[in-house]
């Protein structure tokens, strides 16, 4: 597919997300889909396979903001098979508390499927709000970037 209809997909499926509506999203994701979040703390690892990334982040990521979540892009790029969105996510925690956190979420393509993310954003902001990723949560791979 070209850059063009890889932003167009993404642009998509984050219009669906700030109407409350993820699964165009997770349709877009590969069986095989890897997340990596990067940098060095408790959060930072890569989760293997779709179903590992909806059970092991995405669903204890909901018990710590159980309302809506959204990232609202404010820069959508496309170059080969990489989308590269830039946004700020809106969340409450179960305590009431904002997460707003800032992002930069690499996201690449092969025939029409997400089969790859990279996630940056403000780890101390995670660490403080979030609190650190349990160790029990998951097999940790870590893949960590400077």
């Amino acid at each position: 597919m070209s850059p063009a209809e890889n932003k167009r997909l993404i642009q998509q499926a984050f219009t669906g997300i700030a109407q409350g509506d993820g699964r165009q999203f997770v349709e877009l994701l590969h069986d095989d889909f890897t997340m990596t979040i990067t940098g060095e703390y408790s959060w930072s690892q890569t989760f293997c396979g779709k179903a590992s990334v909806m059970k092991d982040l995405w669903v204890y990521v909901a018990e710590l903001c159980p309302g809506p979540r959204k990232t609202i892009p404010s820069l959508i790029l496309a170059d080969e098979d990489w989308v590269i969105v830039e946004g700020r996510g809106e969340m409450t925690t179960r305590a009431g508390d904002p997460y707003n956190n800032h992002y930069l979420l690499m996201y690449r393509f092969a025939d029409g499927k997400i089969v790859e993310m990279k996630e940056y954003q403000d780890s101390a902001m995670c660490e403080r709000i979030c609190g650190p990723y349990p160790l029990d949560r998951t097999t940790r791979e870590t893949d960590h970037y400077s």
